[in-house]
């Protein structure tokens, strides 16, 4: 008799297996889609009108922040300093175009200042107008060694209103805000210069008459037109109410922009875009910036110091957002108004200083509103 053997058998379960391939198959086939999706991005990114147009639009954007060296992972180094010197050098051509200066301030001058908002596609920001020129100031850092902060600026002076100045030294995008870059006026008198008398320096300021004066001059020619309140930057890009940017991949990037204009009645206009604040506002281009101060009216604009200097204050009160996310930036000068101008003073903050060994990276001192 054959002895019975008795086997312990378990059923193994093929559909976990079964999950598993089937898993990785999605698994396989998501990474090609991905890798497809990539390699015709980077295809229409970099071998297509439309891409190429794109792509260069966020180099420039980046060349405008503390972050320029990544635009050469995107048009290569040599290409980021051409395109940086081709604008530096349309950037004075349009500071040298002609201004007939057609504006005409009303014998009565109407002192309302106001606020509105404005908005594009990519954009919100504010408009501030100061119907009298003749009430705007440009005012300097009261703190000897480091920038001020704007609403700081406008508490101390008893301002209406403020916005962001002109050029600065400025090493890593977070220096202490002293040291301007090229002139400085106010009241008529040259508070500081960094080059000679005779060397013209891209400017934007306002005459005894209040006229707006922006583009290329020498500061000996700003003293005999009778300039008194002047800041370096650029460009110039309203001339006798004609649009010099000749479209958005002109427009020097996506940003946070401030830029002053001038209507025919004499008015101006302070145009401050918010940006880097995605939700809310990305930034604009100066050729956006130049098509919303065409249609209010402007016959001369320029661009200011923008970025995350970018700052209005009326009222005592920051009325856009600014985008730094260290708060707002300590600073050399802005632009203020003021009920009585004529009883502002502004002492140089620079006089006895060695400005030419002045060290800017030095981090800001003092406390600030």
């Amino acid at each position: 008799m054959n002895p019975s053997y008795s086997y312990d058998r378990t059923e193994v379960d093929p559909a976990p297996k079964r999950k598993r391939r089937k898993r990785l198959r999605l698994f396989c086939y998501a990474l090609l889609l991905v890798l497809l999706f990539m390699s015709g991005f980077a295809m229409w990114f970099y071998f297509t009108a439309s891409g190429t147009e794109l792509r260069y639009m966020i180099a420039d954007t980046l060349i405008t922040t503390q972050h320029r060296d990544y635009a050469k992972f995107l048009i290569g180094q040599d290409e980021m300093n051409r395109r940086v010197e081709d604008y530096l050098a349309q950037f004075d051509a349009m500071g040298s175009e002609k201004d007939n200066h057609n504006v005409f301030p009303a014998t009565q001058p109407n002192n309302t200042v106001s606020v509105e908002p404005v908005s594009g596609n990519k954009f919100k920001g504010y408009l501030l107008t100061v119907h009298n020129p003749k009430m705007i100031r440009v005012v300097t850092t009261g703190i000897v060694g480091q920038g001020e902060q704007i609403l700081s600026m406008v508490k101390r002076t008893g301002a209406i209103a403020g916005v962001n100045g002109g050029a600065f030294d400025d090493p890593n995008y977070d220096g202490n805000g002293f040291k301007p870059s090229g002139i400085v006026m106010s009241g008529g008198k040259l508070l500081y210069n960094d080059s000679g008398m005779e060397d013209p320096v891209n400017v934007v300021g306002l005459d005894r008459n209040g006229v707006m004066i922006a583009g290329k001059y020498k500061p000996s020619e700003l003293l005999k037109m009778g300039v008194t309140e002047a800041v370096s930057f650029s460009p110039k890009f309203i001339v006798n109410g004609k649009g010099l940017i000749k479209n958005e991949a002109e427009g020097w990037g996506i940003a946070p922009r401030t830029c002053m204009a001038q209507t025919r009645d004499g008015s101006i206009l302070f145009l401050v875009i918010d940006g880097r604040q995605p939700g809310y506002s990305i930034g604009a281009t100066l050729y956006d910036a130049q098509k919303l101060l065409l249609e209010k009216g402007a016959l001369t604009a320029a661009n200011l110091d923008g970025g995350s200097s970018s700052l209005l204050v009326k009222n005592n009160e920051v009325v856009n957002r600014p985008s730094s996310s260290y708060g707002m930036r300590y600073l050399p000068t802005a632009f203020l108004v003021f009920e009585k101008p004529d009883k502002v003073k502004v002492p140089n903050i620079w006089s006895g200083i060695d400005m030419q060994h002045f060290n800017s990276s030095h981090k800001p001192f003092a406390n600030q509103p």
